[in-house]
């Protein structure tokens, strides 16, 4: 069989076993250690924020900026339904009722329009949220100031979630610092990876200095073990965050190489009328995690076909996300959608959409092939 090539695997590289190294020689393994702080420091410079607290997943970091802005049980969060569940799990952890609201073609993130509608009646029925959770999907942001417009009007903050947006920029910002809170993810398909973990950051350093405590099993400071609220185990290992500081120096150079891959896409696509690649937002630039294209409706090749085509010579390629609001587990919970009928923005996206290789370990052959297969079906 053919090597395999991947959606979006670790591109490790010297730096990080540099670090690593360190940690394994000073016997600096876990819990924390200076791995972490320096981690945390190096990324705040980079994104221009105040705070960061590494966490063992992005997961845990949107739990905690939900714990942070004081959701509890039976509060209301609005959250992007075009995403994975981790950025909406976290909600039901709380014991909060999570509403979703419908995606934009644009952007495929966030609908403002939609969003607006659902405050509208959220206002009316007296449910004003406690939170939005704004995603910035397949490392574009989302039309942040429209969205922020709104959610100031009613005075909500909103949770950032970057986890698949790290080094992305709106406005000349870096993706993940314009909300209240934002969350990074380090999981090894992302732009940079610790082989697992998370970040959250905000220009509120008690917030993130209490975040930290949380994730420490609210360890007070006594000689004994003594804790006067609930904690969890959610900090970041020294080694783990030697690896990430080491990845940090080689995120300018993935980003290039990510557009480089989307860029080839588009380019050796653009003859062929059923394909759009997705759409890139004059208001900022995506990191181009993963280069994602759409079938036009009516299309006689199907995504599964792509998909199927690509495996059959062990070339990964995936569905876009499937809906939150049509997941069986949260098949009872409120969808809001500015779209009339059956089908949402977001459902569609999930139907016609197909995310490509998007490996920056691939060579150019591997880009050749993946583009002949799929050229080969129309």
């Amino acid at each position: 069989m053919s090597k395999r090539i991947y959606l979006a695997s670790p591109h490790m590289g010297s730096e990080e076993l540099k670090f690593v190294q360190e940690a394994f020689e000073t016997n600096w393994i876990a819990p924390m250690g200076p791995n972490v702080n320096f981690f945390e420091t190096e990324m705040a410079n980079y994104i221009g924020i105040n705070a960061s607290a590494a966490l063992s997943s992005g997961t845990a970091a949107i739990h905690l900026a939900l714990k942070s802005l004081n959701i509890k049980e039976n509060d209301i969060v609005f959250c992007s339904t075009l995403t994975f569940s981790a950025s909406c799990n976290p909600i039901i952890y709380q014991g909060a009722i999570p509403v979703f609201i419908d995606s934009e073609y644009e952007s495929y993130n966030m609908c403002p329009k939609a969003l607006e509608k659902a405050f509208i009646e959220a206002k009316e029925k007296n449910q004003i949220p406690k939170a939005v959770i704004v995603v910035n999907l397949y490392g574009q942001s989302a039309d942040l100031d429209k969205i922020k417009e709104i959610c100031d009007r009613y005075n909500v903050p909103i949770i950032e979630d970057a986890a698949e947006s790290l080094g992305a920029t709106y406005k000349g910002r870096q993706s993940g610092t314009i909300g209240e809170m934002g969350i990074y993810s380090f999981n090894g398909n992302k732009i940079i990876t610790t082989s697992g973990g998370g970040m959250l950051v905000s220009n509120n350093e008690i917030a993130i200095q209490k975040a930290k405590f949380w994730a420490t099993q609210s360890r007070e400071n006594e000689r004994h073990y003594e804790h006067l609220e609930l904690g969890f185990n959610y900090r970041m290992s020294n080694v783990v965050a030697g690896i990430g500081r080491g990845q940090l120096k080689k995120l300018d150079e993935r980003i290039e190489q990510k557009k480089a891959i989307y860029d080839t896409y588009k380019n050796e696509f653009k003859d062929i009328d059923e394909i759009e690649m997705m759409p890139v937002c004059d208001y900022g630039r995506p990191n181009y995690w993963l280069s994602v294209m759409t079938l036009k409706e009516g299309c006689k090749v199907e995504p599964l076909d792509i998909i199927l085509a690509l495996e059959k010579e062990n070339i990964e390629s995936r569905p876009v996300w499937k809906p939150m609001h049509l997941q069986p587990f949260y098949k009872n919970c409120k969808f809001v959608s500015i779209v009339d009928g059956n089908k949402s923005v977001a459902e569609d996206l999930f139907l016609r959409g197909i995310c490509l290789p998007s490996d920056t370990k691939m060579s150019k052959e591997d880009m050749n092939k993946i583009i002949k297969i799929i050229k080969g079906l129309f």
